[in-house]
């Protein structure tokens, strides 16, 4: 595994030892970011099951200002700590050893709000729709954010959960990639079409 793209294009990242975690591909995570980038300019991103670290590092090499990665295992949230000092991204890092909802409520305390969501879970434990769920309910969401869940090609995510909109499905072998675009609520978009209205007119 490697840094693909960007300011550390080239890296290499170190893998959980075992066969409890499954890492992103190279090529998997090549695609994920040609669909939703492939470069950025600032905003936050947040790896919920972060494993290795990989999609949240890739998404720091290619512009994203800050990171959250969340990992509950012990030798993986290890892994995490040692690729992001390899990469030297500590102070634009955040890395906590917690599940998924633990850190989804103390997230939703300080009013964080993310660009880039990552949700790549165990196959045996992925509970997506209510991930998202949960972070619409707690404000975690920025307008415009790109969701991406990563999940056993036998399943399929709804179309729509809350305001995330399925943009694109990708299948890869035995990992299916679909991504959500979190969308702008109608009334927010009708008085934002308001307001520009007016200032054109003034």
């Amino acid at each position: 595994m490697r840094v693909i793209a960007g300011e550390h294009k080239g890296r290499r990242l170190l893998a959980v030892p075992g066969k409890g975690t499954r890492p992103t591909t190279d090529k998997v995570k090549e695609s994920i970011f040609n669909m939703i980038g492939p470069y950025f300019s600032g905003g936050w991103a947040l790896d919920l099951y972060a494993g290795t670290g990989g999609l949240g590092i890739e998404a720091l090499s290619r512009g994203a200002e800050r990171a959250v990665f969340v990992e509950r295992d012990a030798k993986a949230h290890a892994v995490v700590k040692q690729n992001i000092a390899a990469c030297r991204l500590e102070d634009r890092s955040e890395l906590y050893r917690t599940d998924a909802s633990r850190a989804l409520k103390a997230l939703g305390k300080r009013g964080v709000a993310f660009d880039l969501v990552f949700l790549d879970p165990p196959y045996a434990q992925q509970n997506i729709a209510e991930d998202l769920r949960v972070m619409q309910e707690l404000g975690l969401l920025a307008d415009g954010a790109w969701i991406v869940a990563e999940h056993d090609s036998a399943i399929r995510l709804p179309e729509t959960i809350g305001r995330c909109v399925v943009e694109r499905v990708a299948t890869y072998g035995e990992t299916t990639v679909t991504l959500y675009a979190h969308e702008l609520e109608e009334h927010d978009h009708a008085e934002q079409t308001a307001s520009e209205g007016e200032a054109s007119i003034s």
